[in-house]
């Protein structure tokens, strides 16, 4: 075989994977059927797959590098001009590469767990390589026959590629995919392990044990990923914002809510013996979201700016989940007898409950994302036209199940184990409840003043006394926010001062006790520190309640200003490389007082291979207060007259500031103790799980507010700009840290042509009522695939805001002007489903699942306690019991036992 012959090398190699494949997965069930010396030679058989894996992908790198395009994907995704850094990119750029790059880490994570696995958990070992390999086998059969990498053309070669899409020419996006990917595949090797316990019937807290710290790798790279593509989408998308709720981002979401889920009620398995069919459901679901939202992805069903163009992909993809769903679900009824739980409830006022409120949290808000990302799905299959989902409608719901978790996670680390008395909880709660009281008189009184107004006004979308409702809440969230922040920092900060205190007592200094307190206990307080994060995230988020925007047409040595500042354009200039033609604008930064603050220079990149496509370059000044964010819409190159649109977003830093708190206390949460590193292991040998369960005390709370901001004046995207197909700045309740999502990668499709120059330009908003009905009302002019009305920037689209403008002044309210607006252009034309007929049903289905979770939950709660009191009563430590003990006292002992495990 030639050694240039790179089509036909990968083809081989990717046969070569799906043998290989198989065999170890034979030799998997051969030893797992009482042949244990099959075991070795399904070792050897995971290490040559991954091996050959290995070979493929370095065979496609090879490909973009030499600028082979007799491989159809490597002309699509690239071209001559292209930096070498960029070429790699394209590797996970489109659906073929991803699809590889998705096989290539599962294979990373499968030799790491067998070279991990070698003399421990031989009962697993067959079962979880059998599981890992059944994956590889999937992806590369689907590779194969939909989605082949190595596919080459008919006909003759191309002399030069397409390019890759110029969004993707960003430095974020060599590490924003392979991160959300690392993530997404991590939640493998927690699945593989679940599957392997339930095979063998070793359902003690050892297969718990075993996936902790992979479910915890997994949970830290997925919330890297979608924080990295936040950054990517707040800095490279133009639009001004990092969250739009949009489908793939969804996608992305709804596994690490559940994943969330799981850290959580895996504590109290690991601790008490509770919980473990809610365990193993979780980890079986968290699994199965992962593939679902590859399936959303690749399938084309949905309309995203992420998304991938519509294949028959995804027939083989709801073909993998229903095969899924029936085998875990057989699984779970099969193993059901042996996961009966060791010990029952005892109190609803007790840590556990508060776990399992944080689990029906989570739970809930993965179900309303689901519902609400495939409603538009949903009526198009039934009443055979699409609706469409905005932000509005998530936020609607989102927002107050945010803050509620956010509550949560202040009082959750105060609630006593097992049983809490009312008193003990008060004492513990003053100091907490009395900074978050502080924090919010000092909002409600000096807010207005510092340009934080606790109260932000907001429109019903509909008029009903639910769209009252949803305008009340919407216009409370900002002090809300800022109070519950106030209260869980306090929680946090009272943890380690008394934790610090006790060990104090010892005769250490408070350093020495600092850090021998967080070297003890490691994933309790690196759960703390990751509340910290997620509390100083929300606060970020809070902040988009006040975010201004104007938009000025200047000629050089003109300025605008905005909230303080002041921009003056100074001068246009032109930039041309290999690979794109770039125009930037000048301009400087002063600021009330004329003081100069710096200079920005936003830009328009024009790519040789992509001219229709000409990607925004914003520039941003980051403050601890507030980022100035700086858009050019347009340049005539005649008079050098500017368009700028100028955006103040408050305190969007600390998101980024939480998001390190977060990576620091993920971090120290995995780091192995000194007693595990002196043992020479992490976890228990092949015998199975220590005998006495160690306390584990501190997981992840996730939550995130950001209520709709306060917009002035708008400018349309620039021509061409994906910013046209995203909607306005959304409040992402990111529960948990999330903070920031970006779906399942980049985006690969082409955009459509119809994204052109007649809809950029600038759009004037006047008032609030204004902004709002144009967020939520889309351009029906059938040639910009129904962008919102304040964005979208052509004719049809100025005509009919001056229409309603009109009819605003003459007294008309927004729902009135919006449900005229839906009778005559469809449901599709509104971003809010109708509070009628099956939009009515969308809106009461999140609410019916919740109310009956809840109702259930306290249900189900009182039966285990009257159940199981006599027995807690029966062998409970007094620690748990005890309700006369103080704290510090509960603290001390606690401690102890930490330490002296």
């Amino acid at each position: 075989m030639p050694s240039f012959d790179i089509p036909f090398l990968g083809n081989l190699l990717l046969c070569s994977v799906l043998v290989c494949s198989a065999y170890t997965f034979s030799m998997c069930m051969g030893a797992a059927g009482k042949r244990p010396h099959m075991l070795l030679a399904a070792r050897y058989g995971t290490y040559a797959t991954c091996a050959l894996v290995l070979a493929a992908v370095c065979v496609l790198a090879y490909a973009f590098q030499t600028h082979d395009f007799r491989i159809r994907y490597v002309a699509r995704y690239s071209d001559r001009s292209m930096h070498w850094t960029y070429l790699l990119t394209s590797l996970w750029g489109g659906q073929d590469g991803s699809m590889l790059w998705w096989v290539f880490l599962v294979c990373c994570y499968t030799a790491a767990v067998n070279r991990w696995m070698r003399g421990r958990y031989l009962e697993f070992q067959p079962w979880v390589l059998a599981t890992l390999m059944s994956i590889v086998a999937f992806f590369i059969a689907t590779m194969l026959f939909a989605a082949n990498p190595f596919a080459t053309y008919v006909s003759a070669a191309p002399p030069d590629g397409e390019g890759l899409n110029p969004l993707l020419q960003n430095y974020w996006m060599t590490i924003h995919p392979p991160s959300l990917y690392l993530g997404f595949v991590g939640w493998s090797v927690p699945f593989a392990f679940v599957v392997a316990a339930l095979a063998t019937g070793r359902l003690s807290s050892e297969w718990v044990l075993a996936v902790r710290r992979w479910a915890m790798l997994a949970w830290t790279f997925l919330s890297i990923g979608l924080t990295l593509g936040m950054i990517w989408s707040y800095e490279e998308l133009g639009w001004g914002g990092y969250w739009a709720w949009d489908p793939v981002e969804n996608a992305s979401f709804m596994p690490w809510l559940v994943g969330t889920a799981y850290l959580h009620s895996a504590i109290i398995q690991e601790r008490y013996g509770m919980l473990k069919v809610w365990n193993v459901f979780l980890l079986l679901l968290t699994y199965f979201m992962t593939i679902f939202g590859t399936f959303l992805t690749r399938s084309g069903l949905i309309s995203s700016v992420h998304s991938f163009a519509r294949s028959d992909i995804g027939n083989y993809f709801v073909g993998y989940m229903i095969a899924l769903a029936v085998g875990c679900a057989a699984l779970l009824i099969w193993r059901l007898p042996k996961l009966k739980a060791e010990h029952k409830l005892q109190s609803l006022l007790s840590r556990e409950f508060a776990f399992l409120f944080n689990n029906w949290i989570l739970l809930f808000m993965m179900l309303v994302v689901l519902v609400l990302t495939t409603y538009p799905l949903a009526t198009e299959f039934f009443e055979g036209e699409p609706a469409t989902v905005g932000p509005a409608a998530y936020n609607a719901i989102m927002v107050p199940i945010g803050l509620i978790l956010l509550c949560l996670m202040g009082v959750g680390p105060m609630v006593a184990w097992r049983k809490a008395t009312g008193k003990n909880l008060r004492r513990a709660l003053r100091y907490p409840i009395a900074t978050a009281g502080a924090v919010g008189a000092g909002h409600l009184m000096f807010g207005d003043s510092l340009g934080f107004p606790a109260l932000v006004d907001s429109v019903a979308p509909y008029d009903t006394f639910a769209g009252e409702v949803f305008a009340a809440i919407t216009e409370i969230c900002p002090v809300a926010s800022t109070t519950l922040c106030a209260f869980v920092l306090g929680t946090i900060f009272q943890e380690f001062a008394r934790g610090t205190l006790v060990r104090m007592r010892k005769g250490e200094t408070w350093f020495l006790a600092f850090v021998t307190l967080m070297s003890r206990a490691r994933r309790r307080y690196g759960g703390y520190i990751v509340h910290v994060g997620i509390a100083l995230m929300y606060f970020g988020f809070t902040g988009a309640a006040y975010d201004v925007e104007t938009e000025g047409a200047l000629m050089p040595g003109e300025s605008l200003s905005i909230e303080g500042y002041r921009v003056r354009y100074d001068q246009s200039r032109r930039e041309v490389d290999r690979n794109k033609m770039a125009i930037y604008a000048d301009l400087t930064i002063f600021n009330e007082s004329s003081d100069k603050l710096g200079t920005a220079a936003p830009a328009k990149f024009i790519y040789h291979t992509h001219r229709e496509m000409p990607t925004t370059e914003v520039s941003i000044r980051v403050g601890a207060r507030d980022d100035l964010y700086l858009i050019m819409s347009t340049i005539d190159p005649a008079s050098k007259r500017g368009t700028f649109r100028a955006i103040v977003r408050p305190l969007v830093v600390w998101i980024w500031v939480g998001f390190a708190f977060l990576l620091l206390g993920a971090a120290i949460s995995l780091m192995p103790t000194a007693r595990e590193l002196l043992k020479g292991s992490i976890t228990p040998g092949t015998r199975g799980a220590r005998s006495r369960r160690r306390p584990f005390d501190g997981a992840l709370d996730p939550g995130g507010v950001r209520a709709g901001g306060a917009a002035r004046t708008v400018s349309a995207p620039a021509s061409g700009s994906p910013a046209e197909k995203w909607s306005r700045p959304s409040t992402p309740m990111i529960a948990l840290l999330l903070v920031s999502p970006i779906g399942m990668g980049p985006v690969a499709s082409a955009q459509s042509s119809s994204s052109s120059s007649l809809h950029a330009g600038s759009v004037v908003i006047e008032g609030d009522q204004e902004r709002i009905l144009f967020q939520r009302t889309l351009c029906q002019c059938g040639d910009c695939a129904r962008l919102p009305m304040d964005s979208c920037g052509c004719s049809w689209a100025e005509n009919k805001r001056a229409e309603m403008r009109q009819r605003l002044k003459q007294g008309e309210t927004v729902p009135q002007i919006m449900e005229e607006y839906r009778a005559q252009y469809g449901r599709g034309s509104i971003a809010i489903p109708p509070d009628s007929g099956s939009g009515r049903l969308m809106w009461a289905l999140p609410l019916a699942i919740g109310t009956f979770a809840a109702v259930g939950l306290c249900f189900v709660g009182r039966l285990w306690r009257s159940r199981s009191l006599e027995q807690y009563r029966s062998d409970g430590p007094a620690l748990e019991d005890s309700t006369h003990s103080d704290y510090e006292a509960k603290l001390e002992e606690e401690l102890r036992r930490l330490e002296g495990d």
